[in-house]
């Protein structure tokens, strides 16, 4: 009875919608950069390496210049210059998108690993180099049980929202929208019609980038104000989850997203419950309720969520 009424008590509690937000934010960006590469034809597996290269950039340049913002910007072209190494093996070379995804992560671990220690003299975590601050909407903070949610939040909340906004009227209101989906169901037919079909994999990759920067930008000088050592844990791999359970659209992508960061909220809730006792021992269960759900959701869901006919395949024009 203890647990139902700790259960009850999570859903009555607005902390628990807040951290939901939060815990959703760097998903929705990272799901919405799968969506980019993907539904133009790229398989991008390496959203977990460049949010972890982009935390650890933007944590270095904010360090360097005092600036949070210079930090988020610079963050954003470390996004963009790993991207561009994907699509440059992927697009240019054909080369195997999932082999070459997974070496971007292996390289993104190992640089920010090895990196530490010179620039900030010790390894592991970073000291604190400065933090995003949370915006505060006047009057909104005092409303009953809503304030308590979005009286007081990141930026990057409201930033990921528009973004989704953003990509839904891109993708399926505007001739490049059009063109992107065209590359990726059926590039051959596509070519004939005079779409560049480079160009269209290399624009939606190097998107995916973009959003995967400002993720790990979230992640480090937006949430916490500090980088560690793998830090992204494993949130790539959950966003390619949402994107699929979304069927490969923002909106879709987003309430995915939703999902999980508020199964990552209720594991928080729980373990902080002061209706029941969390031994060391079964902590580690709470901690793995996202994963477990990125697994249901991929086993019962993968089969469902049709993903573009052209994802993953290289395309070789004809002469």
């Amino acid at each position: 009875m203890r647990v139902l009424e700790a259960i009850f008590l999570v859903f009555i509690n607005p902390l628990f919608y807040k951290i939901t937000l939060t815990a959703a934010t760097p998903l929705i960006f990272a799901s919405l950069g799968g969506v980019y590469s993907e539904i133009t034809g790229v398989v991008n597996i390496a959203l977990e390496g460049i949010m972890l290269m982009s935390a650890f950039t933007s944590v270095v340049f904010t360090h360097l210049s005092g600036n949070v913002w210079i930090g988020v910007l610079m963050a954003v072209i470390s996004g963009l210059a790993f991207s561009w190494i994907h699509a440059w093996g992927s697009i240019k070379w054909a080369g195997n998108q999932v082999v070459l995804g997974t070496a971007l992560i292996l390289i993104a671990q190992g640089v920010t690993g090895f990196l530490m220690e010179p620039i900030f003299g010790k390894p592991g975590q970073t000291d604190f180099v400065g933090k995003v601050e949370e915006l505060k909407i006047p009057g909104l903070s005092n409303v009953p049980f809503f304030g308590k949610i979005f009286g007081e939040l990141s930026p990057f909340v409201y930033m990921a929202f528009a973004a989704v906004a953003f990509s839904w009227w891109l993708i399926y209101k505007t001739k490049l929208g059009l063109r992107m989906r065209a590359v990726g169901e059926n590039p051959e037919a596509a070519d004939t019609l005079g779409i560049n079909v480079f160009g269209i994999r290399y624009f939606g990759v190097l998107m995916s980038g973009v959003w995967a920067g400002l993720a790990g930008a979230y992640l480090s000088i937006g949430e916490v104000g500090h980088f560690r050592e793998l830090m992204t844990g494993g949130r790539g791999f959950i966003a390619l989850a949402a994107m699929i359970l979304g069927k490969y659209n923002p909106v879709g992508a987003m309430l995915a997203s939703l999902l999980f960061g508020a199964s990552s909220a209720f594991a928080n809730q729980m373990q902080s419950s002061s209706l029941i006792h969390v031994s060391a021992t079964v902590k580690p269960l709470f901690d793995m309720i996202p994963f477990i759900l990125t697994i249901i959701v991929v086993a019962g869901f993968v089969g469902k969520s049709r993903a573009p006919k052209a994802d993953g395949v290289p395309y070789e024009k004809v002469s």
